[in-house]
């Protein structure tokens, strides 16, 4: 019999699954790891922060199938050598094949009180209290978004919709919002944001964070909550690994997204070193592919890949608007918007 144990519930993780179970042989064992009971559609945390969507509206349940077990709790520790996953108030999990998909988390690049003084849209449960705090900004009241790329965009955009009480300003430490896409799609957002009374504030080096006050050097900012989008790391498990790394702290893989020296041991999403800006989509690619080489192996047969072709980003600058970018084509206005909404409505329904 074969044991795969998937670590992590989200777009990868949750890809591998689904497409294992639909070539499942009789005598294999499918063990999916979770904290949640359910997945959350990260890409649509901006939204539930902001308070335009409801917890229920971003979740997915899990497949239920007589080979599939779940198991809940934190993974604390990976024995490669003796093939174990230990969780939180568990017994140590036994795999044949390992898939490690448990994403990322703040990266607060050395910056005193980071951590401590600003709120996340990293998890779920950092995103609900998230909310809670920008719910509980006064009127007039100050909300910092720390980052201008696609996460501290389209979260301020859609506080904008949310909140018509409160200031809202993004810092950045680029030029610009959206500084790695093309200018005229920079200027596109800036411009929205403009119309929208949406403070940008760029070439900022944030030295320290207390209660209440971002530092920019000798000058205190002041904000009631501040929200840090400002850049992503593998998560603390990952990065206790000794494991060949990019610079990125990223898992290096092989062409199978196998770890070289840990044969069967996968790793896709935001934990792996891809040639790729960290994405659900890429996290699917990747997953789609990893459980083609497990099928594979199940086979004897020898894997075969084709290169991941991404198909592009869409963001959104609230409900009616939106950005793209195919290719090198910025898309603007209410097309990016629509299709963002198809690609959420073709998520649920493929995971769901």
């Amino acid at each position: 019999m074969s044991k795969v144990v998937v670590l992590g519930g989200g777009y990868g993780g949750l890809t591998v699954v689904q497409e294992l179970l639909e070539h499942l042989p009789k005598d294999a064992q499918l063990v999916l790891v979770e904290r949640m009971p359910y997945q959350g559609l990260k890409t649509e945390y901006y939204a539930l922060a902001a308070g335009t969507v409801s917890d229920l509206d971003i979740r997915v349940n899990f497949p239920v199938h007589p080979q599939l077990q779940m198991v809940y709790g934190n993974v604390t520790e990976i024995e490669l050598e003796r093939k174990l996953v230990h969780i939180t108030n568990q017994e140590p999990l036994s795999y044949d094949s390992l898939v490690i998909a448990l994403g990322c988390t703040d990266n607060y690049h050395g910056i005193e009180g980071a951590s401590d003084y600003s709120c996340s849209i990293q998890s779920l449960s950092s995103t609900r209290r998230t909310f809670q705090q920008i719910n509980d900004i006064p009127p007039y009241g100050q909300l910092s978004i720390i980052g201008g790329g696609l996460s501290g965009v389209e979260i301020a955009a859609e506080l904008r919709e949310s909140r018509a009480d409160i200031n809202i300003r993004i810092i950045d430490r680029g030029n610009s919002v959206m500084s790695s896409f093309p200018g005229k799609l920079q200027e596109y957002v800036a411009s929205w944001f403009r119309l929208h009374d949406v403070e940008m504030r760029s070439h900022i080096c944030i030295t320290s964070l207390e209660q209440g006050i971002i530092h920019n050097g000798n000058e205190p900012i002041f904000s009631n909550v501040t929200v840090w989008t400002a850049g992503i790391q593998p998560v603390e498990l990952v990065q206790r690994m000794t494991q060949p790394k990019d610079p990125q702290g990223r898992l290096i893989v092989n062409e199978w997204h196998e770890l070289p020296d840990a044969p069967n041991v996968y790793v896709v999403g935001d934990c792996s070193s891809q040639p790729f800006s960290p994405s659900a989509q890429l996290a699917g690619a990747q997953g789609k592919q990893v459980a083609e080489v497990i099928r594979a192996r199940w086979e004897n047969k020898e894997p075969k890949l084709s290169r991941i072709k991404l198909k592009g980003v869409l963001g959104s600058l609230g409900k009616k608007a939106g950005f793209g970018l195919m290719g090198n084509t910025p898309l603007l206005g209410r097309i990016p918007r629509m299709l963002k909404s198809g690609v959420l409505w073709k998520s649920k329904r493929h995971f769901g």
